[in-house]
Order: structure tokens, then C-alpha cells, then sequence
């Protein structure tokens, strides 16, 4: 009965169009009700506590890091150099595409801004290739997601605070998942490209490569920095957001020169305004966890799926399916704050490892961002290139159909995420 209250509440209040953070907090006071454990001022202190955490504070300082990248050239930088490596092959861009999709996700760890990078500078170039447009919108698409994967990912830390996982190991497992779905989408745009007509591309020469690599090169240390720093244990998470933000700054307004300080203050407010709205969602998120363990609702949950929560492989299977559905019509975000502290305890139980669970979780629900109706990611990139919703999803298709087979991989062959993680700790 206590599922069918948490369910009926949340959802019931999303059916009335009620913002999703104000839907959790009255959830979690619907739920506190109903145990006759009314107390307003303990909705307040979790509320609160909600916000107050330090692990959080990467959340800021991430989406910071991805608009100085964006608004000081490091992101045009990386692309430019992508071109001159890979350009002249046939679809060359799409490769372009898919390179820089990786190198853009090892920096800034947001979908929506590395996906607004690449679709604002490919995808006209595209366009004027002739290449066909709902592959290439899809193929851009596909690459952004990349970004919750592979460290440094936003998601990631969300994640870690609502069920207390490891957050730096949760960043070090999704570096071969991430690699993975590069490699994915290269095998799916290689059939692709063979369709592509386009007239013969000039090879960059050696020298144009090296001031593609000298000019991209002081972009190109940021994710060893992060990586570097996490490995050998110099600083947390929450302070490589910090390093992650101030050499953006630098770099953007030092080196390269091209972010004037009235442009700072622009890009201080538009994270600002992001920083609110993702903090919110936070702060609500931890009132609906705090009223979800006490009444045992995940236990509930177990006992209702019966054996099936007892199979790790058929559990993940479960979750997968579930994960997408609802990826269909949530954000990533709020799935990881609603399911999170539900499912991460089902998941242990059953003997999944938590981090390994951690990152199937995060990329289940990134795939949700290019699949309609709500596929922000497919919006995002819809809206840069004015295309129809029609022509995004039938492009994305052969890319969402690539990582559905990752994702059946990972789940077959868990030591693909487990095995590397124990090498990089």
C-alpha cells in the first residue's frame, strides 16, 4: 500500500503540472502522513540538509566549467582539431562528431551543453556537405550523452549524494562505458557514411595537425588534470569541479583570449540560474529519500518483484526497461533523484556491486534524454538546427538501437565496468 501512496502522490501531482521538485516535497509530506509521523519542521530540516552538502557543491562548479568552455572557445577548439584529424575521411564529420563528443564529455560532464557545442558548430557544416540530415542530427544527439559517462559527469555526482555511493569511484567505473559507446557509435555511423555523397575532402596537412594539437592542446589537459587527480587521490570530486571551473576561466580568458570579464558575468548567470534550478530539485529529492527509507519502501518493492529481485541479471534487465519508460517522459535528473533512493538499495540486496549499479543507472537514463517524447537532448539539437521531431528520432534510431546493445553487454559481461575500476583505483 505504501508504493501505491508514493506513486499515486507523485505522479498524481505531475499529472497537475506541478513543477517536479515541488512534487517531491509534497510526496514525501503525503507519505509522512500516511505513516502518522506528521512533523513540518522535519520536512524543513530535510529540506535544507538537502542543499547543505558538500559533495553538491561539484553540481555548480560543473555547469560553470561547461559554459566557460563553450562561451571562451575550448569547445570550438576541440572540434577544430577533431576536423583536422578526421575530417577528409568519407562522412568525415560524423567522425568529427563522435571525437569530439568523447573529448568534450571528459571536460564538462553535461549532456545539454556539450550537445549545444556540437550541433551549433557541426551541424550547418553538415548540412552544407549534404549530408543527410536526420542522420547527422541524430548522430550529434547521440554523442551528447556521452557526457554523463565519462568523468567528470554531473549525473554521477547527483547520483553518488542520494544513495551514498562512492562519487570518485563512480567517475573512474564509467570511463570504459563511456569509451564503449564511442566505439558504438563509430561501427553505426561507418555503415551509415557509406551512403553519404560527397565530394573528396582535402587532407589536412601534417603542419595544419600540429597547430590543430598546439592550439587544442591546453583544452586537452583539462580531463587528464581530472582524471590525473582523481586516480592518485589529490583532490575529491567536489574540488576537481573547482580545478574544472577555474582552469576553464583561465584558459578562456587568459590563453585564449576570447572572454572578455563582462562575458564572464553573462556565463556567471546563466550557471547561476541552472545551479538554482538543479539545487532545488536536489534539496526536494532528499525530502522524498528520507520519507522513502523510513517506510522501508524499497524492502516493499523486493518482496512485490519476488525472485526476480533476487536474479541480478534479470533485476537489471527489469530496471533497464523500467529506466527507459520512464526516461521517456522525466529528465535524467529527477530520475535519479525519484528511482535512485529506491532502486540503489533493491540493487545491493540482490548482490549487484553499487558502483557497477551506479553507472548502468545513470547510462539507462541518459539514453532517455534522445527518446521522445520529452528527449531533451533531441530538443536541444532540434531547436539549434530547426529540424522536426519526426526527423530526429528516425535519425537517432540506429544510434539508440547501438546503445540499447551496449547497455545488454554490460549486463551479460558486468566485469567490463567492475574489472578496469579495480585497475584504476
Amino acid at each position: 500500500m505504501t508504493v501505491v501512496v508514493f506513486l499515486s502522490s507523485l505522479f498524481g501531482f505531475m499529472a497537475f503540472g506541478m513543477p517536479i521538485a515541488f512534487a517531491l516535497i509534497l510526496t514525501g509530506a503525503v507519505l509522512m502522513w500516511y505513516l502518522d509521523f506528521w512533523d513540518v519542521q522535519l520536512l524543513a530540516q530535510n529540506l535544507q540538509a538537502g542543499a547543505d552538502s558538500f559533495p553538491l557543491l561539484a553540481v555548480p562548479f560543473f555547469i560553470l566549467a561547461g559554459e566557460l568552455m563553450n562561451a571562451g572557445g575550448i569547445s570550438r577548439r576541440i572540434i577544430n582539431m577533431a576536423q583536422a584529424y578526421f575530417g577528409h575521411k568519407r562522412g568525415g564529420l560524423g567522425y568529427v562528431a563522435i571525437a569530439a563528443s568523447v573529448l568534450l564529455a571528459s571536460m564538462s560532464g553535461s549532456a545539454l551543453a556539450d550537445t549545444a557545442a556540437l550541433a551549433t558548430l557541426l551541424l550547418p557544416m553538415m548540412r552544407e556537405r549534404g549530408y543527410p540530415l536526420s542522420s547527422s542530427s541524430g548522430l550529434v544527439a547521440a554523442g551528447g550523452i556521452i557526457a554523463p559517462i565519462i568523468p567528470p559527469s554531473m549525473p554521477f555526482v547527483i547520483y553518488g549524494v542520494v544513495t551514498n555511493t562512492s562519487i570518485s569511484q563512480l567517475f573512474l567505473a564509467g570511463m570504459v562505458p563511456g569509451l564503449i559507446m564511442g566505439v558504438g557509435l563509430v561501427v553505426a555511423w561507418t555503415m551509415i557514411a557509406r551512403r553519404i555523397d560527397e565530394p573528396p575532402q582535402e587532407k589536412a596537412s601534417g603542419a595544419e595537425r600540429r597547430k590543430a594539437l598546439v592550439d587544442g592542446a591546453a583544452a586537452l589537459m583539462l580531463p587528464v588534470i581530472i582524471v590525473g587527480g582523481l586516480r592518485f587521490g589529490l583532490f575529491t570530486p567536489t574540488e576537481a569541479a573547482v580545478v574544472a571551473a577555474v582552469y576553464a576561466l583561465l584558459v578562456s580568458t587568459l590563453l585564449y583570449r576570447e572572454l572578455s570579464w563582462n562575458g564572464v558575468v553573462e556565463v556567471l548567470t546563466r550557471a547561476s540560474r541552472t545551479t538554482a534550478s538543479v539545487m532545488f530539485l536536489c534539496a526536494a529529492a532528499i525530502v522524498s529519500a528520507y520519507m522513502i527509507t523510513l517506510a522501508q519502501l524499497p524492502d516493499e518493492i523486493a518482496s512485490m518483484l519476488g525472485p526476480l529481485a533476487e536474479d541480478p541479471k534479470l533485476l537489471m534487465v527489469a530496471i533497464m526497461v523500467l529506466m527507459i519508460a520512464i526516461g521517456m517522459v522525466l529528465d535524467l535528473t529527477p530520475t535519479i533523484l525519484i528511482l535512485g533512493p529506491v532502486l540503489a538499495p533493491i540493487a545491493v540486496k540482490a548482490g549487484i556491486n553499487p558502483v557497477y549499479f551506479g553507472v548502468m543507472f545513470v547510462l539507462i537514463g541518459s539514453i532517455g534524454l534522445i527518446t521522445p517524447p520529452v528527449g531533451t537532448v533531441l530538443n536541444v539539437v532540434g531547436g539549434i538546427g530547426r529540424l522536426r521531431m519526426e526527423t530526429l528520432v528516425r535519425g537517432v534510431i540506429p544510434f539508440f538501437l547501438i546503445y540499447l546493445a551496449i547497455v545488454v553487454l554490460l549486463i551479460a559481461v558486468p566485469s567490463i565496468i567492475t574489472v578496469p575500476l579495480e585497475w584504476l583505483r
